[in-house]
């Protein structure tokens, strides 16, 4: 009788920790894991906020460190390195640039999130089908949105309103737009650029090519940059970089050059990434003539109906090597970061927008376009933001495509023959993978 009262308490004893336990997912013990992050010194506070919130509030014990690894092409090459090297190198959670994950999928450096969305019922639909497909790889979900910016014009917008300027909707609007927007000294020199392509990044102007059906790489594999579109888009920004009418900014210190142009009143517009409003908004406002600061969609196709914009930001991500201990709370610090009150928190103080759609139904997101007006805009059409060219190899394709614009508007580079080129490495590069 002794034994089996005994053995009876021995069982109930075990029934807290299997309701605890209910899945392989769940965390069962006291963990710190760390975390591998590119943000910066100026988000610090707010990225200490939000981490501090989970340690003290996740009840399970899990402890977050948050360690500042460099530039998301930094934490790319450290990650890679871990992740060769296997369990007990890598962190428990990477953020990564959303250039990525089509790379990392193939590799299979990521932790398939579909088992954990399914065990925890979370809403993966509320982030919207372009943001889905642009964390996942070949069907399976490999990381979450995070930090989401699209690519947008930012404008003079007290200049606009006082010379009836108006933003152009279509490629072939950028010729009446320029002449109007751009100003010459008496010397024929150029005193405000029409606008400024952020030339560092390929991104940042892609969309002028791809909503005019130019495709750096197509989906069968092969490339269309030294197609006749392609050479007729280049030769277009060619003649309005030579006019004086836009600015190529590339090489060193382009970012900064190209932000403080734009500040001091020396470009009317500049192609930028939407994460840099705050940003703009706060500089101008500090600048000698500050000027409100107006932000809209790029131009799109000549269609008039094509005006699709790429993802941009981080994406936060498991990494595969991690032990199965390590995902579980790495998978709570997730749902943490993607729900849609930290959502909308961490979208706010760094001026990315808001990535889940469940947010904008309530007050605090209205109090925020108080404050953002013109985010409202962008994030209006946020349905239209679809995930990168999901090809392993497009990051390095375009790449090249970059370098080779850099000497045609910049060194005066032959148009067909430097894009005749270039398509002969990028198809070597493709089939090479």
């Amino acid at each position: 009788m002794k034994k089996l009262v005994a053995l009876l308490l021995a069982v109930l004893l075990l029934v807290p920790t299997f309701a605890l336990a209910a899945t392989e997912y769940d965390v069962t013990e006291p963990i710190t894991i760390t975390w591998w992050h590119a943000h910066e010194d100026q988000l610090t506070e707010y990225l200490n906020y939000m981490v501090d919130k989970f340690n003290a509030e996740n009840g399970m014990g899990i402890t977050v460190e948050p360690v500042y690894i460099g530039s998301y092409g930094e934490i790319n090459t450290q990650f890679i390195a871990a992740a060769a090297a296997g369990t007990g190198t890598v962190p428990a959670l990477v953020t990564c640039n959303t250039s990525y994950p089509a790379s990392y999928g193939k590799d299979g450096l990521c932790e398939v999130l579909d088992p954990y969305i399914d065990a925890f019922d979370y809403d993966i639909e509320d982030f919207g089908e372009g943001l889905i497909a642009s964390t996942s790889y070949d069907g399976e979900q490999i990381a979450l949105p995070y930090l989401i910016s699209t690519q947008v014009m930012y404008y003079n917008k007290t200049a606009a309103d006082a010379e009836g300027i108006e933003m152009p909707k279509t490629l072939d609007e950028m010729d009446a737009f320029l002449q109007k927007a751009t100003l010459f000294n008496e010397d024929g020199s150029t005193k405000r650029y029409g606008t400024v392509f952020g030339g560092w990044d390929y991104w940042y102007y892609e969309m002028l090519y791809k909503n005019n059906g130019v495709e750096t790489v197509c989906e069968d594999g092969t490339t269309d940059v030294n197609s006749e579109k392609s050479v007729e888009i280049t030769a277009k920004i060619k003649e309005w970089i030579d006019k004086g009418y836009a600015y190529y900014a590339y090489g060193t210190n382009a970012s900064s050059n190209m932000r403080q142009l734009f500040w001091d009143g020396g470009a009317f517009s500049v192609f930028h990434t939407s994460s840099l409003y705050d940003t703009y908004v706060t500089q101008v406002a500090a600048s000698e003539n500050p000027f409100e600061v107006g932000m809209c969609w790029l131009p799109g196709g000549n269609d008039g109906e094509s005006f699709k914009s790429e993802v941009g930001g981080a994406a936060i991500l498991i990494p595969a090597a991690a032990s199965q201990a390590e995902k579980n709370a790495a998978w709570q610090f997730l749902m943490f970061m993607t729900s849609p009150e930290i959502n909308l928190y961490w979208a706010d103080k760094t001026g990315y927008f808001p990535t889940r759609q469940s947010v904008k139904d309530t007050e605090a997101y209205a109090e925020y376009l108080s404050r953002k007006p013109a985010m409202e805009s962008i994030v209006s059409m946020s349905g239209w933001i679809n995930p990168r060219n999901q090809n392993p190899a497009y990051d390095s394709c375009a790449t090249l495509w970059r370098h080779a614009l850099a000497q045609i508007f910049n060194e005066g580079a032959p148009i067909q023959e430097t894009l005749d080129a270039l398509a002969v490495e990028i198809q070597e590069t493709l089939d090479d993978q």
